[in-house]
């Protein structure tokens, strides 16, 4: 039986459907102002695995992952721009899908924006100001009260106590509570707004999701997911929104995926460490971006580096030189013991260190007896990982290809600090021109210089 970790209960649990064979999932998406960065990509790339796994198993699945097309940051950044936030944001959603493309992922069932669902907020703040969990406040917009939700806290596992010591949150006068938060947003200058009781505005973050959740997969559903930076204070505050409106258990699995680290800090455009999808997949082949990520347990921090995604090409590289020359019967035969270990990886809270594993594994005897059969195997069982399932030798030559360019630039780097070593400042300056020409960026500092594709 598959087993999912319950960010709720702390636990594994073993995995029961609400429904027999069917499972519901809700994960949120990208606010679509800007360019994916590559914790986007470790959402979308363990979300789609887990969409893969529950298909591979037999289930019928219906994955709703949303699109946030109205928020602060997306009418900020149109307003710098001078574009409407509906040019802005469609450039942007074209930009994911092309990331999401490169990168194997299924597309989900449905894909919702929060701008088409603005009926079903106001419809669900009405029912939680009717029920006395949201009130219109003085200055215009309307607030949840969290007081009024006994089971507040219980996913980031807090009284409200130590969440209001533990938060900084803005001073408002017109909030009856410091922790309450925003359901709508009553009209400000150069923002879009829509008709409500309340007067025109627009809606809130964290409400987004529990009306789309609740329109796509219905008020109970099965599995919740996103990253770990979201279970306090968006999934808490759906959670409150969705059992105040509807009275009964919003969801019954949450799975929140780790964060992505440099330097052993958080992957964030705050802390200006971030690197978009397309910037790695510059330098990286996107399938050895996919192998990177999936080679960590989903729920781990995951450490970026050049030198992690170097071992990681290295190694993908190890699975397609086992399967070159070796025609593939691409099936899994029923009594694979290879097969056997590896749904015991995945079915224990989707493990998938110790599935890619079994395919190291698989490939070192595949090395051994060339046997077209556990060739099959291999293809078989990485491709429910959205792994292996290109030609063999032609991966191989686009790396060697690859290697070979990466050699060229290094030499050049090499022959750029030894001309500044020798006062020779105008090659040193030539040869930075010559690469800056070919499309890399060369870029100085204390540890050395390191070089990206613009």
């Amino acid at each position: 039986m598959l087993k999912i970790y319950n960010s709720l209960a702390r636990e594994k649990q073993d995995f029961v459907p609400r429904e027999t064979g069917k499972v519901s999932m809700y994960v949120c998406g990208m606010t679509v102002y800007d360019f994916c960065h590559l914790g986007h990509a470790r959402v979308m790339v363990v979300f789609d695995m887990v969409y893969r796994w529950l298909t591979q198993m037999g289930y019928q699945v219906k994955y709703v992952r949303n699109i946030t097309d109205i928020d602060d940051k997306i009418i900020q950044r149109a307003n710098e721009n001078g574009e409407t936030i509906q040019v802005l944001t469609e450039r942007f959603i074209q930009a994911m899908n092309e990331d999401s493309d490169a990168l194997g992922i299924l597309r989900p069932s449905i894909e919702p924006k929060a701008t088409q669902h603005i009926d079903g907020m106001i419809e669900m703040i009405s029912t939680l100001i009717e029920k006395g969990h949201a009130y219109h406040a003085a200055n215009g917009d309307v607030f949840y009260s969290v007081n009024s939700f006994a089971g507040y806290g219980k996913l980031s596992g807090k009284s409200l106590e130590d969440l209001r010591a533990g938060e900084r949150v803005e001073v408002d006068n017109s909030k009856r509570d410091a922790m309450d938060f925003v359901l709508w947003k009553s009209a400000k200058p150069n923002e879009p707004a829509w008709d409500s009781p309340w007067g025109r505005g627009r809606p809130g973050w964290h409400i987004e999701c529990s009306v789309m959740s609740a329109c796509h997969l219905g008020q109970h559903f099965d599995i919740h997911g996103g990253g770990q930076d979201l279970q306090f204070p968006h999934h808490e505050n759906e959670i409150a929104q969705s059992e105040g409106a509807h009275d009964c258990t919003f969801v019954n699995y949450w799975m929140h995926n780790g964060f992505v680290r440099v330097d052993n800090e958080k992957m964030s455009k705050s802390l200006g460490n971030f690197f978009t999808i397309r910037e790695v997949l510059k330098q990286y082949d996107a399938e050895v971006v996919r192998f990177f990520i999936l080679r960590a347990h989903y729920r781990s921090p995951l450490n970026y580096s050049d030198a992690h995604l170097d071992d990681a090409k290295l190694a993908l590289t190890r699975l397609y030189t086992a399967l070159r020359d070796v025609p593939a019967n691409a099936n899994i035969a029923n009594d694979s013991l290879y097969y056997q270990r590896f749904m015991e990886a995945m079915q224990d809270d989707f493990n998938t260190p110790e599935a890619i594993a079994v395919l190291f594994d698989l490939a070192n005897q595949l090395n051994k007896t060339k046997s077209p059969v556990l060739a099959g195997e291999l293809k078989a069982m990485a491709g429910i990982l959205g792994l292996l399932q290109r030609d063999a030798q032609q991966f191989l030559q686009a790396g060697e290809q690859n290697a070979g360019q990466n050699e060229q630039i290094q030499a050049k780097i090499e022959a750029r600090a030894q001309a500044k070593r020798d006062k020779n400042f105008a090659l040193a300056d030539s040869i930075r021109a010559e690469l800056l020409a070919q499309g890399i960026i060369l870029e100085d500092s204390a540890q050395g210089t390191t070089w990206r594709r613009a």
